[in-house]
């Protein structure tokens, strides 16, 4: 696994921001596992929100999603939610 590819992908999550904290979700340490498949150009993103009943975590797993797959290295991101009460869920709706 390529630490260079994970550092990007933990670059481009860090435009995620927590809607209530306006802090990104790395700096936050909400992002707590980046696996990559350079030759399938996927990546597996755990996130675990601060709050297991936080009613922003979909929308934040959307944009890190989002923000990952925009890196040309990446051609699909799958996002795992981790410690919510929705966490499969919301990880089953943002993998669509």
């Amino acid at each position: 696994m390529s630490e260079e590819l994970v550092e990007k992908i933990r670059t481009a999550l860090s435009t995620v921001a927590d809607p209530h904290m306006g802090v990104s979700i790395v700096e936050m340490g909400l992002v707590t596992g980046i696996e990559v498949d350079e030759e399938a150009k996927t990546a597996k993103i755990t996130i675990t929100p601060t709050n297991p009943g936080c009613m922003s975590a979909a929308n934040m797993a959307m944009q890190a999603r989002t923000a990952a797959e925009g890196l040309d290295e990446i051609d699909k991101a799958e996002i795992v939610m981790e410690g919510h009460m929705m966490a499969d869920a919301i990880s089953e709706m943002v993998n669509k």
